[in-house]
Parts: structure tokens; sequence; C-alpha cells
């Protein structure tokens, strides 16, 4: 099967006093068209890379300090009428538009628009900015773009909820692209473009504008990762998972249905792959078998050495003194 478009880019394949311009060429042609100045013009060191998930493209930057400005005549020169929404991943970076001015760190998220004016940058520090962008078409959002338009240059929650969700899919997406198929890629474009939307309509309190299906994934999203930050809680059931998510338990069911398991199926999974991840850790070779399986939700021993046994056809201890 072809893999998806995927290209990183590294300007230490240009000699030193082609890699500014060679950068400053490939952001304006993959992000928009902006006028960049940097104090390590001379030597710029810097990456990009393209993920194409057919119904939505990602862009990866890795780049020394720099500050950057898109103006009216580049504007007009040539707009690709795009929101860029970014994680940030590395040195803190600024943005500034429509009147908002913002400093960002690791971890946070931000969004512009390509369509007015702009500012922004990096600053220097022990290591480079590093951002991932997630390029959202201006007209044919299902939400107000004039709604949209207030959450340009303001930091985004990523910290909880929704955000931390979409920012560690990012993360792991930008991690797994290079081995992805197609057929597979166009199933993460399709749920990267929710899970956006989802992010920016709980901003916007516009959570009735979003399809069903967008609704779905994102609540989905929720509840998936709720429960792999409380895995280690033997006391996790379907009806506490409802009750923290606001909906019945059959309804619960269903949605997990829909993916061809049950949330008390998928519970035992993740506790199992954890479990076996542990065991196989050098570092936790002196902790107790019941003791990490404990950690992960299981609480009757003999439970744990059947489910394990079952799962990957030999006992714990076998598996943890394998060869």
């Amino acid at each position: 099967m072809t893999p998806p478009t995927f290209v990183t880019l590294h300007s230490t394949d240009l000699p030193p006093d082609q890699r500014f311009d060679w950068w400053c060429d490939l952001i304006s042609h993959d992000v928009a068209p902006v006028r960049v100045t940097s104090d390590h013009a001379a030597d710029f060191r810097a990456s990009a890379g393209a993920i194409d998930l057919d119904t939505v493209q990602l862009t990866t930057m890795e780049f020394p300090a720099l500050s950057s400005a898109r103006t009216p005549a580049l504007i007009r020169s040539s707009d690709p009428e795009r929101y860029e929404l970014a994680l940030i991943v590395g040195a803190e970076m600024w943005i500034s538009q429509g009147g908002n001015d913002t400093l960002m760190g690791a971890g946070d998220l931000v969004m512009w628009e390509t369509s007015h004016p702009y500012e922004g940058g990096a600053l220097d520090g022990p290591a480079p900015a590093q951002a991932i962008i997630v390029h959202l078409p201006r007209s044919g959002l299902p939400l107000p773009s004039g709604k949209v338009d207030t959450l340009v240059a303001g930091r985004m929650p990523a910290g909880g909820g929704i955000g931390a969700i979409l920012a560690a899919y990012l993360r792991t997406l930008v991690r797994e692209a290079p081995s992805m198929a197609l057929q597979e890629a166009r199933k993460l474009g399709a749920a990267t473009l929710d899970l956006a939307l989802a992010f920016l309509a709980h901003l916007l309190n516009a959570d009735d504008r979003l399809q069903p299906e967008t609704r779905q994934l994102a609540l989905m999203a929720q509840i998936r990762a709720f429960v792999e930050h409380n895995l280690g809680d033997a006391d996790l059931t379907p009806r506490a998972v409802a009750q923290r998510h606001h909906i019945s338990v059959r309804y619960l069911q269903l949605l997990f249905q829909r993916q061809g398991t049950t949330l008390t199926e998928w519970i035992r999974h993740r506790r199992l792959e954890h479990c076996r991840t542990d065991l196989a850790d050098p570092a936790l070779a002196g902790r107790p078998i019941n003791a990490i399986a404990a950690r992960w939700g299981f609480t009757r021993a003999a439970d744990f050495s059947r489910a394990f046994r079952t799962a990957y056809g030999m006992a714990p201890r076998d598996f943890r003194h394998r060869d």
C-alpha cells in the first residue's frame, strides 16, 4: 500500500550561505508568504516536515530564534485563506494579530489566520523552537468565522480537557506518520479535523454547530483519555465513566460497540498492555508482579495471571524472564 506524503527537509543539506533563503522560500510556500529576519541567518539550522492526511495537512517546523511578519502587501500577493492552529513544542514563541499579543511556551496551543497582517517569532533559548501546525480553511468550517477570528493570537488551554487530548494526539500523529499507510492516513485526517473543530467549538461554546459524528469522536477521545488516566483505579466501572461524562451507561456501551468492543474489554486490554510494558522494563525487575498488577487496577493476582495468559500466551512470570 502506498504510504502517505511525508517529507522532512533539513537546511543542513545545503551550504550555510543558502540555508536561510531556502527556509524563507519553504515557509512562504507551505504556510504563507512572510518576511523573516534572524540573527542566525548566516548559518540557519532548521527543518520542516509536511504530512498530507488527505482531508487536512500538517506542517512541522524546527528553527532558531527569528522574527516574521505577514504584511498587507504579502497578503495581496498570495493568501491561502487559512487558520493555522499550532502546538508549540520547543522554545518560547510569540504572536501578534488582531490586537492580541501572546507569548507561548512548550505545550501551548495558538492560532492565527493568513488573511490579515500578523507578526510572530521565536526567542533565543537552550533549545530551538518547534511547532506542529494544522492547516484549516477559513471557508467551509461549521463555525461562525466572526467568532473564530476572536481566538487568533490568544493562548489556548492545552493542560486539560479537549485541548490536552488534541495536543497529545498531534504529538503521536507526527511520531507515527512516517510508518502510516494511505488508508490509515485518510482515517486520521478526518479524525484530526474533527478534533481540531471540537476544540475550537468548545472554546466558542458552539458545540451545537458540529456534526453529530464530530461531537461523538470528541466525546470518545475524552472518554479514552479519562480511562487512561484512571486505569489504576479498581473502581473504574462503566457506571463511573458514564457519570463522569454525563451520559447513560447504555449510550456509553453503544459508543464502544460501534468500535467493535466494550468498555470493559478495552479497559482490560489497556491495563494488560501497561502491565506487559512494566514487566519488560529492566528498571522494574525488582518490583513484585502483584504490585505491578495492582498499579494498573488488577486487585486479584489470580485474575491478572489468567487474563495475562489468555492475552499473551504465557504467565506473567514467564514473560518477565523470557530470553
